[in-house]
């Protein structure tokens, strides 16, 4: 499966499209970036003044790239449209802030992909290549 079949199997549209690009991909895990544009709704009042990018939308990047992509092209071309994805866990530890503008690379390493739930360990780098955040994110995806 490519990258640009991956990016259009996401059940995902804009706004809350986090895959900006798929790196590079095989079975042991993915590599992806998003930039995260000022004008996103969320940074109106997170925080007043300062805006800062949510946590739970730092986790839903590392889910969408080190999990969903992931997922679907470990499914290889088994996953439609119909398919069924949904979170079943999630452990981040979060050490930096993101802003507005930022782009942010996730990298996920598989720790196994069976009966449909896919378990990956995640890390989020900033642009300075710096650790803004990692953990351990599974989900089921049939």
């Amino acid at each position: 499966m490519t990258k640009e079949e991956i990016l259009s199997s996401l059940p995902y549209a804009k706004p809350f499209l986090f895959v900006d690009d798929i790196i590079h991909i095989d079975e042991n895990g993915v590599e992806g970036s998003y930039t995260f544009d000022e004008n996103l709704d969320f940074y109106k009042g997170h925080f007043k003044d300062n805006p800062v990018t949510p946590g739970v939308i730092l986790t839903e990047v590392m889910a969408q790239l080190g999990v969903v992509c992931l997922g679907i092209y470990l499914l290889n071309n088994e996953f439609t449209k119909d398919g069924i994805i949904a979170l079943t866990s999630s452990e981040i530890d979060f050490l930096k802030p993101v802003y507005p503008n930022e782009k942010v690379t996730v990298i996920s390493k598989r720790i196994y992909f069976r009966f449909g739930k896919l378990k990956c360990e995640v890390r989020m780098l900033n642009e300075k290549k710096e650790l803004v955040c990692q953990g351990k994110i599974a989900g089921i995806i049939k």
